[in-house]
């Protein structure tokens, strides 16, 4: 009787030669797909500013109407931040909950702001007790140019976001056909 170990095919291990080109694969797929995943990462700090922004708005609304007293969402262009704050005593108080923090912008996203209300190099948007808003637009561009806006057109309307498009050097809503 033989009493030698059978060799089963699937013991068989992957020789370093294999290791390494699948490694090579590997490196290539990641390569080329870098470019285009370092672009989503850019594009979504863009719409997680624009949603923090538009949660904010509809905060800052919804707790003017239930208290009856006026909000304020400020932004500082040239510190890059923007914040809450509520009328006290006839003065603008920062809140004391999280809301009332200071957010500050991604450094590679630039803050442009329309129509928005002014007051001692404060730039802001009013929220009343009456339910009426700064009609106005707050535009988030990336590196690439692409842009978001947290726009409200009239006073009566809430914020939403919209996606714009450059045209003659001006930003416009992008209508989608």
């Amino acid at each position: 009787m033989n009493a030698r170990p059978r060799q089963h095919d699937g013991d068989r291990g992957f020789t370093l030669l294999e290791l390494i080109l699948v490694m090579v694969i590997l490196s290539t797929v990641l390569a080329m797909a870098a470019p285009s995943l370092r672009g989503f990462f850019a594009s979504r700090k863009t719409h997680d500013t624009a949603a923090q922004i538009l949660a904010l708005t509809q905060f800052a609304h919804s707790q003017a109407i239930s208290e009856g007293i006026v909000y304020r969402l400020n932004f500082d262009t040239r510190q890059r931040t923007y914040w809450l704050t509520s009328q006290q005593a006839g003065i603008y108080e920062e809140l004391k909950t999280e809301f009332g923090q200071t957010f500050t912008l991604p450094k590679d996203i630039v803050m442009e702001l329309e129509e928005l209300d002014e007051d001692e190099a404060i730039t802001f948007l009013k929220f009343t007790p009456q339910g009426t808003v700064t009609a106005g637009t707050v535009r988030l561009i990336d590196r690439a140019g692409r842009a978001l806006e947290v726009t409200s057109p009239t006073v009566t309307e809430s914020f939403s976001i919209v996606e714009a498009e450059q045209s003659n050097g001006y930003y416009t809503p992008r209508q989608d056909s």
